[in-house]
């Protein structure tokens, strides 16, 4: 039987899209009318189904209030220039959410419902998707563990459940960060390179604080020795040094990003050498101070390319650069792979027909 005869739909009977200014969205308050759910018990999950969007009962004991057993990934999905709903690499972040699944000791999520699950949820939302440029329905996947349990181990029941939010452009301006000398993000052997909710818990103080002090994101050093950059609060980030782009290796504490990836490729597809290494906040400072730091820029999905001007450090203000020629290429190709514009040479579009 294919996957697609299992999921039962129930539609709502009015949806709201009507009462969406699309000029004007509010970031991450709006939802569409629908999520996908699905349930874990027995060692199983089972009824996948798509239901209007509502409050979902939960006991006080839920062991993800207590414990932290939850995950998320973060998507979008486009129209193509003939009105068709598409999606950026799915099959990445069923894999992702797996493997984040893994390391909380949470079950795997069948990776075929997952894409059917998405698919059938952006077919039925489809009027949600923004079509203004660099907009896109935000799409949330997550896991929390349900089971009523006070005590420490591993739960036996979890909801998997994806939500949809309209979302207009992240950032319209260039940021600075604050790079943090006090507070971590994750250190090797924990979960930092899983999407994990804990993760992002843990960086909500520093991130006010940075906020307050005029900065528009945390820069996080590595957690022994405060001076390996691992990455910015919500994206991955690259430097240009000297012509060629250099971004934090993956050792155990950064995430996998999906537009990372998606960018080392299309670096690469440019002529650019891209090196994976690690690299420390003294050497961007005297990058910066020689002339050789050409621009930086952050990746995700949330925020697309995110154009670096400045990074806060100590007492130190490290001008990174005023233009970002090669971040703006970049995520001028990719919007417009997004949206059909430019042709998929690298196959990472999914049509939803």
């Amino acid at each position: 039987m294919e996957i697609t005869d299992t999921i039962k739909i129930t539609k709502v009977a009015h949806s709201k899209v009507d009462e969406l200014d699309f000029n004007n969205i509010p970031l991450g308050r709006t939802f569409t009318d629908h999520m996908f759910i699905c349930d874990y018990s027995d060692g199983k999950w089972s009824r996948p189904r798509i239901e209007p969007l509502t409050m979902i009962p939960t006991h006080p004991a839920a062991m993800a209030l207590h414990y932290g057993q939850a995950i998320f990934e973060g998507m979008k999905a486009t129209v193509s220039q003939d009105g068709t709903p598409m999606l950026f690499r799915p099959h990445k972040n069923a894999a992702r959410i797996n493997f984040s699944a893994e390391r909380m000791g949470m079950p795997l999520f069948p990776e075929e419902w997952f894409v059917e699950g998405l698919k059938e949820l952006v077919r039925l939302e489809k009027n949600w998707i923004p079509k203004e440029e660099g907009s896109a329905l935000y799409l949330r996947p997550f896991m929390y563990a349900d089971e009523p349990f006070i005590g420490m181990r591993a739960a036996t029941s979890f909801k998997f459940l994806i939500i949809a939010s309209p979302s207009g452009p992240f950032f319209s301006n260039r940021i600075k960060l604050c790079a943090e000398n006090k507070y971590i993000r994750a250190a090797k052997g924990g979960t930092g390179e899983a999407k994990a909710a804990g993760n992002y818990a843990a960086a909500i103080r520093p991130t006010e604080i940075a906020k307050s002090k005029g900065y528009d994101q945390v820069l996080w050093l590595d957690a022994i020795e405060h001076k390996y950059i691992q990455e910015v609060g919500t994206m991955n980030i690259f430097f240009k040094i000297g012509g060629s782009f250099i971004t934090p290796e993956k050792d155990g504490a950064i995430l996998d990003g999906i537009t990372r990836m998606s960018v080392m490729e299309l670096l690469t597809d440019l002529g650019y050498e891209v090196v994976e290494r690690p690299i420390t906040i003294n050497e961007i400072k005297e990058a910066s101070e020689n002339g050789s730091l050409e621009e930086a820029f952050g990746t995700g999905t949330a925020v697309g390319i995110a154009y670096i001007q400045e990074i806060g450090w100590g007492d130190d203000h490290i001008h990174v650069s005023d233009e970002s020629p090669v971040g703006k290429k970049v995520n001028k190709i990719l919007n417009e792979i997004k949206t059909g514009k430019t042709e998929d040479t690298f196959g990472w579009m999914f049509r939803i027909e």
